[in-house]
């Protein structure tokens, strides 16, 4: 989850996004007959777009669910990570299906719904490591990969200062790094990090261990992302969560990805 996959935001990022408040202030009269999605789809299980060209994933199928239950219509726009909070504010779309992590910075840039899952950070290396630890002291002169602009690399920072954090536009970036061993640890999402080195992409790496989710850093989970103000569209996304998760819904779609439970305690 970032977050999952999640988010502190740049300088120039930030004044960008400060400079779209321009929102909307009261969304009361709006009819939701149509909602517009925003999501990344090169966050591999959770929004991703296929060989053809299709837009899939956990957050994509929890997002189609939670329209049907709102009896809505819904469309979908990608969006690069970096830029996915100031196009939410500029009306690029109405909500962000995205992993994104609700965390206090995003929450002064826009509201969120309910959590719709929560899974802990992890540390992937080369088969061949000899790093034996997920702490500080054994990662101190490392390399560490990271998506930029995510809850994860800024973990990362926080957690081994004694490390070099290198950032990246995309998991799949740092992915080819650590496989042509340019890095010697990456930092992701469990269930992102688990089912890589599970695929034959992955195949040159194993999970070294999981960390603390620090709730400072971390949030209390992934949440759908809001502009301010977007009162109404945020009730109609909590009512449908609890709904999903009440009729099975849920655990239909979790099931299809993964196989625990992802939505935590």
């Amino acid at each position: 989850m970032r977050f999952s996959r999640s988010l502190t935001l740049a300088v120039a990022t930030l004044a960008l996004a400060t400079s779209f408040t321009s929102a909307r202030a009261d969304d009361s009269a709006k009819d939701w007959s149509t909602i517009r999605v925003g999501t990344e789809g090169a966050y591999p299980p959770f929004n991703f777009l296929t060989a053809g060209g299709e837009l899939t994933g956990f957050d994509i199928d929890i997002a189609k669910a939670l329209c049907t239950n709102m009896k809505v219509e819904c469309t979908f726009v990608t969006q690069d990570w970096d830029g996915i909070i100031p196009a939410l504010q500029n009306n690029n779309y109405d909500a962000i299906i995205a992993s994104m992590s609700i965390t206090p910075e995003r929450q002064q840039q826009i509201d969120f719904s309910n959590k719709y899952y929560q899974t802990p950070p992890a540390i992937a290396v080369p088969k061949d490591s000899d790093i034996t630890a997920t702490t500080a002291e054994a990662l101190a002169g490392k390399a560490i990969g990271a998506q930029a602009s995510t809850t994860h690399s800024q973990a990362a920072e926080v957690l081994f200062p004694d490390s070099d954090v290198k950032v990246y536009p995309t998991s799949e970036e740092y992915k080819l790094d650590i496989g042509n061993g340019r890095l010697d640890a990456v930092m992701d999402d469990v269930v992102v990090l688990s089912q890589w080195v599970e695929s034959a992409d992955g195949a040159c790496c194993k999970i070294l261990g999981t960390l603390p989710a620090n709730p400072e850093i971390y949030g209390v989970g992934a949440g759908i992302g809001l502009r301010k103000g977007d009162a109404k569209l945020k009730k109609m996304f909590d009512d449908a969560i609890v709904a999903i998760r009440a009729d099975g819904t849920y655990k239909t779609i979790q099931d299809k990805y993964f196989k625990f439970d992802v939505y935590g305690e």
